[in-house]
């Protein structure tokens, strides 16, 4: 009885959890300039939001939500196989990943 308000912090465990992770990420896609660093930035983002999903899905009671944390994973699978596709390709005509560098895309 004693351990009763405990019960609901320990369900949303997970989910302070997954806040500090897409905080994390989040600070490291805005604060760095280097390419391969934003991109396991965002790979960090997804991967808390995919913490988050499922910790409200056993909260809730959804029982299909790993049906769709699969094809979260595949989507941020298929983002990092790009990213790192042209980061390697922009490496190989620029000699540099430094985003600041290459500004002069824009245009």
């Amino acid at each position: 009885m004693l351990l009763e308000p405990f019960s609901a912090l320990q369900n949303f465990f997970p989910v302070f959890l997954a806040a500090g992770l897409f905080f994390i990420g989040m600070t490291g896609v805005l604060m760095r300039k280097n390419l391969l660093i934003i991109l396991m930035s965002l790979e960090l983002m997804l991967g808390a939001v995919n913490l988050n999903f499922l910790s409200f899905a056993k909260i809730y009671g959804f029982e299909s939500a790993p049906v769709y944390i699969f094809f979260i994973i595949c989507i941020a699978a298929a983002e990092a196989g790009v990213g790192l596709a042209l980061a390697v390709r922009v490496y190989k005509k620029f000699k540099t990943v430094d985003i600041e560098a290459l500004n002069f895309l824009k245009e």
